[in-house]
């Protein structure tokens, strides 16, 4: 866009996001953090609400034999599913683990070793999911519970709620973008905003907002390793995804979504 397009507010505003991405001196914007004041830390997950289940014990027959150079070759995003092929347990227990899983807990609970890099360790995000058409389970949203195997190819699962006309709701909650209720899974990422500002204040969105780059790419190649098709979304409405999710918008808010099934 050239100069003479762009108006004074413009100007500005585009200034002012640009500067968002930037990294400024952090111990000179920050301040005195609640970790260095020695306040409690916020938990490493959120606990189950309802009951556990166990979506699988053993997902080592979810991926296929492609090369690493293969899966970067294949991937794209997909936006076109074939409605009636399923996702099996194990496929979706994968990829869940391949985006959050918990393979270490280090010192007192202090932080988690995860798949994914996080800034500082603070892995701010929870995993949540629409399955649309999963090999025996019920439609509806779930909430994946990585602390309940840490160190283990176990991946356990809670049942939140259903959705009324589930096409009609998750086409609404991702900006009308009709093509995602084809998919066999939605996958919604939560953001626990103080698990990261405990300890970066004002910086911790800037760096959650890189860590979600780290979260999507995983999913989309472990999508890949399965064969399957998959597509990351930033479009959605916040206020029908947050209230789908079970999540109150402000100390736990949507911040991602992806789409992931058989490419048609």
């Amino acid at each position: 866009m050239s100069n003479e397009s762009r108006n004074e507010g413009m100007w500005e505003e585009i200034d002012r996001y640009r500067n968002y991405m930037k990294c400024p001196d952090f111990g000179a914007v920050l301040g005195k953090s609640d970790q260095q004041k020695e306040l409690p830390q916020p938990p490493l997950c959120k606990n189950a609400k309802g009951d556990v289940i166990l979506l699988s014990d053993d997902f080592s027959d979810a991926r296929t034999g492609k090369r690493y150079d293969e899966l970067l070759d294949i991937r794209r995003s997909v936006r076109v599913y074939d409605e009636y092929s399923p996702m099996t347990k194990n496929q979706l227990a994968f990829l869940l683990w391949s985006a959050q899983g918990i393979s270490e807990v280090r010192g007192e609970k202090y932080c988690t070793l995860r798949p994914v890099p996080s800034g500082g360790a603070r892995h701010s995000f929870e995993t949540y999911f629409f399955a649309n058409n999963v090999e025996g389970l019920h439609q509806g949203i779930y909430h994946y519970l990585p602390y309940e195997h840490i160190g283990e190819k176990h991946v356990s699962i809670e049942f939140i709620g259903g959705l009324f006309d589930h096409k009609k709701e998750t086409a609404k909650m991702l900006a009308m973008q009709k093509w995602a209720s084809n998919a066999s899974v939605i996958v919604y990422l939560t953001c626990v905003a103080y698990r990261a500002e405990w300890r970066y204040n004002s910086m911790a969105h800037r760096v959650a907002l890189i860590d979600l780059g780290h979260i999507g790419q995983n999913m989309m190649l472990s999508a890949a390793a399965m064969g399957l098709g998959s597509c990351c979304i930033a479009a959605y409405d916040q206020k029908l995804c947050d209230k789908a999710l079970g999540v109150d918008g402000y100390e736990e808010y949507t911040v991602y979504a992806c789409t992931v099934g058989k490419a048609k």
